[in-house]
């Protein structure tokens, strides 16, 4: 599947593509890797057809929970989520046909800083020719970013401390030496007496 710049940007401005929610349970998933290859494939089935259909997809996976995490496939000719489809204009020409890939993205405040992450989980061919194999591939991301979830630590955010005003310059002070005024002490030496 080819696709020029001016016919994605509009099919995605128009939602016209292939669009699916699935909502599980972190508990039900987080121990079974069986029900993450069982999602997995109907992801991966999903997109498939899609592309065999010349169509864009949007499949989701949202797991809830106390770390919720949302995983998301999507045919795009660059590694940006629909949701920020403008500014793929930046980066092609408008008449060009252009190879779709498929991505994988994760979205969750327990991820990162950005509390997001895009990788290119196969191509077209791929994606149709060894459908098992990009399965296989997508079960090892989900349970790679599941763990990466469960694990984060947030940084706590420092408190900023307020700079203090900036100090003027103390201005110079000139020393004047007082000097105490020599007092005259008048020596006076008596002269011993003789005995007699």
């Amino acid at each position: 599947m080819k696709i020029n710049l001016t016919d994605l940007t509009t099919k995605i401005e128009q939602q016209d593509y292939l669009q699916d929610l699935e909502t599980v349970k972190y508990a039900d998933i987080s121990k079974s890797k069986t029900k993450i290859k069982s999602l997995a494939t109907k992801m991966i089935k999903e997109t498939a057809a899609a592309i065999k259909h010349n169509s864009l997809s949007h499949v989701a996976l949202e797991v809830t929970g106390q770390r919720p995490v949302t995983f998301v496939l999507e045919n795009n000719i660059i590694n940006l989520p629909y949701s920020n489809y403008k500014k793929i204009t930046n980066f092609f020409e408008e008449e060009k046909d252009y190879p779709v890939f498929v991505y994988f993205e994760t979205q969750s405040e327990f991820l990162n800083a950005s509390n997001f992450r895009i990788d290119q989980i196969a191509t077209e061919e791929e994606i149709t020719q060894n459908e098992d194999e990009v399965i296989n591939k997508l079960v090892e991301a989900i349970m790679a970013k599941l763990s990466q979830v469960r694990e984060y630590k947030k940084l706590k955010p420092v408190a900023k401390t307020k700079k203090p005003a900036a100090k003027k310059p103390a201005a110079k002070k000139t020393l004047t030496k007082k000097v105490a005024a020599k007092k005259t002490v008048k020596k006076t030496t008596t002269k011993a007496k003789a005995k007699k």
